[in-house]
This record gives structure tokens, C-alpha cells and sequence, in this order.
């Protein structure tokens, strides 16, 4: 596994670790790396396997528990004990799972507009074969993925700062390698579809904090739905506030004008929000 460890000039004692998404990576963060080391708190961001810099195994099986215990590996080979837990997107999903296997090694849990609060499959949306999600992501391009972050990541807004994460993720389709990660993409795709979270969030355990871009409306799958099933699904107001009155003490934090990463579209607004919520 590949990882950023930032420490911080002033440190506080504290650890804040910093999972991606599916789309995204480590260096993802980097407005919140910043943020967080200034006031004091030492960053640990991996990239998952079968992410970006580490190692894409060529015959792995992906499952949220598998990517949990590796994280939980490399905390523990850097000493790192009860760190504050944030994730975002698939992140956010992987948290919660990391948050129900390890509840005694998280101080506190953040998600940031994280996926798995339905069940895309039980709700009707098909399932796909890894093969055909291979295909399917073959076919990416830098329109494509620019076309999706806008509609989903920043509700139809563009600036020319959000290009630099639309290349970051297209690079990696380029060159000889860009079918490996393809595959993985696939594999990981249908990791995100088959194992939702969301009928386990009463057993979170650790105080947890939910910060939602309430115009997300990111929803694996839902090219594959229906129009009638794909208008209904990744309605992040509900999803939030149902996952907020099913965590034990949850507490919820909205941004009605942004979409699926507030961290990025808003970052004053956001990390104000996070640094206060740590403390």
C-alpha cells in the first residue's frame, strides 16, 4: 500500500486517517492534508490496494473487510492507535465497515457524502458481470469522467482548479497499463455494488459525524436501472437523514448548494465544519 504520512510542525496528539473513493486517491485530500496539519493533527492517507500508486494484484478478491484489515495492517505498522477515521465516497463506505470491525481502535468516525446508504441490488437495480464492467470501463475517457464529476461531484458547476482530478483519474487509462486498471476498476465496482453498509448502521458504535453535499445523487448501477428506479436513487437529503437517525448519536452536518465532494467544491465551508467537529 501506498501513503502519505504528514506530519504536522505542531503536533496535538492526534491522527486523522484519510479514506478516498473509488474515483479518487490519496493526494485527493490534499486541501484537507493541509488544513489538518496546520492544526496540528498528524495524516495518514493510503491508497487502497488496487488504487492509484499500490499494488494491483493479478488475481486479488476485493471485499470492504479485506481493504479494512489492510488498513488496520498498515496503522499498525506506523504505531497509529484510535485515530479519527474520515472517509469520503466509497471511503465513507469503507470507513463504516472499518468503524464495525475495529470499534475499538476509532476515535471518531466522519463521512463525507459516502456511498453503501442503499441497497442499489434489493432496490431493483440489475446486476452486471465483472466482465461486463470491464467493458464498460475500457471505454472511459477524459470527456467521460469530466462529464460525470459535473453533474455528480459538483452539481453542475466547473472551475478550472477541479481539471487537475479529472486528469489525475484519466492518466491512469492511458499507456500499457490502463487495462489493468480497468479490471481492477471493475472488481472494485462490483465490491461497491454487492456489499452496502447500510443494513448494518445501527451497530456503529463510535461518535460519528455525516457531511453530505445534498446534491450528490451518486448511485452505483443506476445507468443499468430503469428511468423511473434511476430518478429515485442516491437522494442524499433522505439517504442522510435516515443514516443520521439510525447511527447511535449521529450528528449531521448539510450543504444544500453542493454535490458529492464538499470538500473540494467548498473547502473554507468544509474544513471549518470538520475542524470544528473534531474538537
Amino acid at each position: 500500500m501506498a501513503y502519505l504520512d504528514v506530519r504536522p510542525p505542531r503536533a496535538n496528539g492526534r491522527t486523522v486517517v484519510l479514506l478516498h473513493g473509488k474515483n479518487f486517491c490519496a493526494g485527493s485530500w490534499e486541501g484537507s492534508i493541509r488544513r489538518l496539519v496546520a492544526a496540528g493533527y498528524r495524516v495518514i492517507a493510503p491508497d487502497q490496494i488496487g488504487f492509484c500508486k499500490s499494488s494491483k494484484p493479478g488475481r486479488y478478491q476485493y471485499g470492504l473487510h479485506t481493504l479494512a484489515a489492510n488498513t488496520s495492517a498498515l496503522l499498525a505498522s506506523l504505531g497509529v492507535e484510535k485515530p479519527v477515521v474520515v472517509g469520503h465516497s466509497m471511503g465513507g463506505m469503507l470507513a463504516m465497515r472499518y468503524a464495525l470491525q475495529y470499534p475499538e481502535a476509532v476515535s471518531q468516525l466522519v463521512l463525507v457524502n459516502p456511498i453503501g446508504l442503499e441497497d442499489w441490488r434489493a432496490k431493483g437495480v440489475p446486476n452486471a458481470t465483472v466482465d461486463a464492467l470491464y467493458e464498460g470501463e475500457r471505454k472511459t475517457t477524459r470527456a467521460s469522467i469530466k462529464a460525470y464529476q459535473q453533474a455528480t461531484y459538483y452539481a453542475g458547476e466547473w472551475r478550472a482548479e477541479y481539471d487537475r482530478w479529472v486528469d489525475m483519474l484519466a492518466s491512469m487509462y492511458l499507456g500499457p497499463d490502463g487495462d489493468v486498471v480497468a479490471w481492477h476498476q471493475a472488481l472494485t465496482a462490483d465490491m461497491v455494488f454487492n456489499q452496502p453498509v447500510v443494513h448494518e448502521l445501527e451497530r456503529v458504535a463510535v461518535p460519528t459525524v455525516l457531511m453530505i453535499g445534498e446534491k450528490d445523487n451518486t448511485a452505483i448501477g443506476k445507468n443499468r436501472a430503469d428511468k423511473v428506479l434511476a430518478a429515485q436513487l442516491g437522494n442524499y437529503p433522505v439517504l442522510a437523514r435516515d443514516a443520521a437517525r439510525r447511527i447511535p448519536d449521529a450528528r449531521l452536518i448539510v450543504y444544500p448548494q453542493y454535490g458529492h465532494s464538499p470538500q473540494i467544491q467548498a473547502p473554507d465551508a468544509f474544513h471549518k465544519d470538520l475542524l470544528d467537529a473534531l474538537r
